[in-house]
């Protein structure tokens, strides 16, 4: 999952970087509206972490402007406290949740993983295909209750697949939700993480459709 993190506090930006890396997420960073803007129309994001505040183009516009172009990425916004105003203006603009500063990094994470398991259909912080569970809140997974020894790339396919069951996903796809805009991307190492992946579950719930890409779904009779 990568998510993007608009805010132009350096310190926090990290804080909220370094907690998002590790809880399994992919990163991207900009520091300014327009930069934010930029990236957040022209790359493939989860959800996005959007500051009201920001130089060069304000959160608010921002944010109008993607939902103008049709982009349906879910977006936190982070508000002042006392702006109740930046809140009612950041939901009609089309945020689909806020969190108002000073926020504890806890509930940024939790509400992150509520918006991404909502745009995926998923209400349930557990997400079960088959044998396999995937534990959206504690980042792991565990096939017939026994946890998987998995790679940071081998839990974002994971859990990417999880949260897009059913659905064929290109390696494109893969690549763009798996790295970072900075990462040497190369879509032929995804098929070795999915050849890694069938090893560790034991169990083929992982279908490659021949030159679309990947689907993952559980089997007929539901083990």
């Amino acid at each position: 999952m990568r998510i993007l993190v608009v805010e132009d506090d350096v310190n926090l930006s990290r804080q909220l970087s370094e907690a998002l890396k590790e809880s399994g997420y992919v990163v991207d960073q900009a520091f300014d509206g327009e930069e934010g803007h930029y990236l957040g129309d022209t790359e493939p994001y989860d959800a996005i972490i959007l500051d009201i505040g920001l130089p060069e183009m304000d959160g608010i516009t921002v944010l109008e402007k993607w939902r103008a172009d049709g982009k349906t990425t879910p977006v936190l916004i982070l508000t002042a406290r006392d702006r109740w105003s930046d809140k009612v203006a950041g939901i009609d603009a089309g945020a689909d949740d806020y969190v108002a500063k000073p926020f504890h990094i806890e509930e940024v994470l939790a509400r992150i993983r509520a918006l991404i398991r909502r745009a995926a259909g998923h209400a349930s912080p557990d997400i079960v295909c088959g044998p396999v569970r995937l534990d959206t809140k504690g980042s792991k997974a565990t096939v017939n209750g026994e946890t998987l020894k998995l790679t940071s790339h081998e839990y974002r396919l994971l859990s990417y697949l999880m949260h897009h069951m059913g659905e064929v996903v290109s390696r494109t796809e893969l690549v763009e939700h798996m790295y970072d805009q900075d990462f040497d991307r190369d879509s032929n190492t995804i098929e070795v993480f999915v050849g890694r992946l069938r090893k560790k579950i034991g169990v083929d719930l992982i279908e490659t459709v021949r030159g679309l890409g990947y689907r993952m779904q559980a089997p007929a009779n539901g083990k």
